[in-house]
């Protein structure tokens, strides 16, 4: 069984959002040709779905600006701009993606204590979303993952895949997925080529 991840493709991510990934918007379209005609058995997505207070937000650290670092929860912690709060047009997926066709949407971040990156558990690593025991129940042996951001969320559900699906080829989708900063994105694929994961572009998977 074939999977597409689709991480946060949400307007807050997006030209116009709360937290704007640059270009992010320029994947939606590959995105739908993915879902449509990349032959995947199963389609999830996962949804950043912060409370209004989450710990992660500059603005619950008085006198932090967003892209600082501060602290959470007693470890090292960036501080964004509010974004992805549950219920509000920022935190719904972005409205030209086929939404339609997903079977599964993995909602995250919603414990103000701990920020979430990865789609498949916290970043402390003690609590799991459920979604890697979705993708076992469905009997997925390969997970193509792509979205927003890769060298933050996209980059930990890749590797948390590799660790928590040990029996599932992973491969990351370069081309339907944009990053915030340009070196950043760089050390995020090489970090995922260094821990056997593939980097592919969706002309491969197409192309199949």
């Amino acid at each position: 069984m074939k999977a597409l991840l689709l991480v946060d493709i949400q307007n807050g991510f997006c030209p116009g959002g709360n937290l704007p990934v640059p270009h992010g918007d320029e994947i939606v379209p590959i995105a739908n040709r993915l879902i449509g005609d990349g032959g995947y058995d199963v389609i999830v997505a996962s949804q950043d779905w912060h409370p209004e207070n989450h710990g992660s937000f500059a603005s619950r650290h008085p006198g932090k600006k967003p892209f600082e670092t501060g602290e959470l929860s007693g470890r090292p912690q960036v501080l964004w701009p509010d974004h992805c709060v549950q219920g509000t047009p920022d935190a719904e997926f972005h409205p030209d993606l086929d939404i339609d066709a997903v079977d599964y949407i993995q909602q995250k971040g919603d414990n103000p204590a701990v920020d979430s990156y990865s789609a498949f558990r916290d970043n402390d690593q003690a609590a799991l979303t459920g979604l890697a025991g979705y993708l076992k129940a469905q009997q997925v042996t390969e997970l193509d993952v792509c979205g927003l951001a890769t060298d933050y969320c996209v980059k930990f559900s890749a590797l948390d895949a590799v660790d928590m699906l040990p029996d599932v080829r992973v491969r990351f989708i370069e081309d339907a997925s944009r990053g915030i900063d340009p070196e950043g994105v760089r050390n995020a694929v090489a970090e995922m080529k260094a821990k056997g994961i593939g980097i592919v572009s969706s002309r491969d998977i197409l192309a199949d």
